[in-house]
């Protein structure tokens, strides 16, 4: 290399920040939010069970990282409530607030009685075939057993009325409310008839979609979300050491 390109390089070389760059990101904060998406993921969909240690060094081990950004991502998933940081003890996956979550079901059902309300009195015919489309999927992983197909399809039937209504931030916001609600449906789930309730529920609101009946939709959608509330005392009773009664 000619010397006047090789001080060009040196130079720029001495210039170029110490943490390499991907898409003009830090990599640490790349893996910093990789960690907190899937490790989320896992606690919300109850991969990881409430009251199960968590271990900064495996993680950092299976990501090929420092324990730095492994930390960073724990210590926002400790905001959010959904692990717990004993200094003299660990890390744990957070039990499930049980007094936290009528106000959170009852924030959902007023936002989303509001979103079925509108979706009703907007939707086109292509909006309403992509909702039958979800609800067949639904029923498909009902038929075949498959509990984590159906909770995704529910999710975007929730998530695609928001959209049909014209305010899909409201579905933003409902998820930032509803992460402990989360785990507890996903309990719910294996309960004798609970998911075929769910189709037969999601069949009603749809159907007043449809019909674009604005105060059948709402009714269907609050009747739909009340069920949740219903529930809670029975799950906590077939699972009590995944909720904290003092929460």
């Amino acid at each position: 290399m000619p010397p006047r390109a090789t001080k060009k390089a040196e130079a720029t070389a001495r210039s170029a920040p110490a943490v390499h760059r991907r898409n003009g990101r830090p990599r640490a904060a790349t893996a910093a939010s990789k960690i907190y998406s899937d490790l989320r993921t896992e606690l919300v969909s109850l991969q990881r069970l409430p009251g199960e240690v968590i271990s900064e060094a495996e993680i950092a081990l299976s990501y090929g990282v420092s324990r730095t950004p492994v930390r960073e991502a724990i210590l926002k998933l400790s905001d959010e409530g959904l692990l717990e940081i004993f200094p003299q003890s660990g890390i744990f996956v957070s039990r499930i607030p049980i007094a936290a979550l009528p106000e959170a079901i009852i924030i959902r059902k007023a936002l989303e009685a509001t979103t079925a309300q509108l979706a009703a009195e907007r939707a086109t015919a292509s909006q309403i075939l992509g909702l039958h489309a979800i609800l067949q999927r639904q029923r498909e992983a009902s038929a075949a057993k498959d509990k984590d197909t159906f909770h995704r399809a529910d999710e975007m039937f929730h998530a695609t009325i928001a959209e049909v209504a014209g305010y899909p931030g409201i579905w933003t916001l409902i998820l930032q409310v509803k992460v402990h609600v989360d785990r507890y449906r996903l309990l719910t789930l294996p309960q004798q008839g609970r998911i075929p309730r769910v189709i037969e529920e999601h069949e009603a609101i749809l159907a007043a979609i449809e019909r674009h009946d604005l105060v059948a939709a709402r009714s269907a959608m609050e009747f739909h979300l009340d069920r949740l509330l219903d529930n809670i005392s029975t799950t906590q009773n077939i699972n009590p050491e995944f909720f904290d009664k003092q929460s």
